[in-house]
């Protein structure tokens, strides 16, 4: 049985982990967050011990680290605000632990290879959730393409409508320099998803982007990919918001639809399956995603020219 420590118990996405901790047959020895509305720790890991205080959590984590408690942890999860992952990642490291961080891993490349650094000299290692190379439907998608006699390349449209209320814009993930914008916040799980089915990355344009929603084109070496992503809930198709739907995910390869909704919920277990496995994803493994979406960030939109999403005939421009 492996101890771990989390950071940032009170976000959405820490449930998840600490689910897949619990099912891995493992232990949640401390969390830390600096809101205290973490009662779902009750239903996972009622001993855990919790601070609000990242200085206190730290000294117990060194405390435990050199007693050689029997409660030392082994993995820190990570699931704080994005421009937090690389700090954080650092302190597992150097705490004596390896780290498991949510998407974004990073907001830059760079920090990937001050990372790697500290990996060498901890001898500690960063593994990733990237949780769509673990979902069948994906893996079965990549295989076809691999083993797919196909003359040119297969068309893509990737389109992800996560509808979210007014406090996301006040909150963090409104931030820019906090979150990374609309496309590392929501997307970059979906990039390196098309990078780790379609092969090398070969053009990066953006044709739309604001607080809430963004497109552009992509160009991998077997596909071409238009890709719209949006916060906002005007952009669900109208059929989809009369049936009372708030989110819309689809991705066509060849206008054929790829069906892989299902199983999301169970995708953070399969992958600290793996991680605990010694199979994890690691820092490299992030690179391609990380430089998609820092350009992204920092690319002049087109407007509609050349390749673009058909919802961007919706958006005002």
């Amino acid at each position: 049985m492996k101890n771990f420590a989390l950071i940032g118990a009170a976000g959405y996405i820490a449930p998840r982990h600490m689910k897949a901790i619990k099912g891995t047959g493992n232990e949640l020895v401390a969390a830390l967050d600096p809101n205290d509305s973490v009662g779902i720790i009750d239903s996972h890991f009622p001993d855990a011990d919790f601070f609000t205080e990242f200085e206190r959590f730290d000294r117990h984590i060194d405390k435990l680290y050199r007693s050689n408690d029997s409660k030392r942890v082994n993995y820190v999860s990570i699931c704080s605000p994005n421009y937090l992952h690389d700090s954080h990642m650092r302190f597992a490291l150097r705490s004596g632990a390896d780290a498991i961080c949510e998407k974004p891993l990073v907001l830059n490349p760079w920090n990937i290879d001050g990372l790697q650094e500290i990996e060498q000299d901890t001898g500690r290692k960063v593994n990733t959730i990237l949780q769509l190379r673990v979902h069948p439907a994906i893996i079965e998608l990549r295989e076809k393409v691999k083993t797919a006699s196909k003359d040119g390349k297969y068309e893509v449209d990737l389109t992800y409508i996560t509808s979210r209320g007014h406090w996301y814009l006040q909150s963090w993930k409104g931030d820019e320099k906090k979150s990374g914008g609309i496309a590392t916040n929501i997307g970059v799980h979906f990039y390196d998803m098309l990078h780790f089915i379609f092969g090398e990355l070969q053009e990066n344009q953006v044709h739309y982007s604001s607080e809430t929603k963004a497109a552009g084109y992509l160009e991998y070496a077997n596909a071409r990919v238009r890709w719209f992503l949006s916060v906002d809930v005007s952009d669900v198709p109208a059929t989809a918001r009369a049936d009372g739907q708030r989110t819309y995910r689809s991705i066509t390869v060849d206008g054929e639809e790829i069906e892989f909704s299902g199983g999301f919920t169970d995708l953070h277990t399969r992958s600290y399956e793996e991680i605990l496995a010694g199979r994890g994803f690691g820092l490299e493994e992030n690179r391609v995603a990380i430089e998609t979406v820092a350009a992204i960030r920092n690319a002049s939109p087109l407007g509609l020219v050349g390749e673009f999403h058909p919802f961007l005939k919706n958006v005002q421009q």
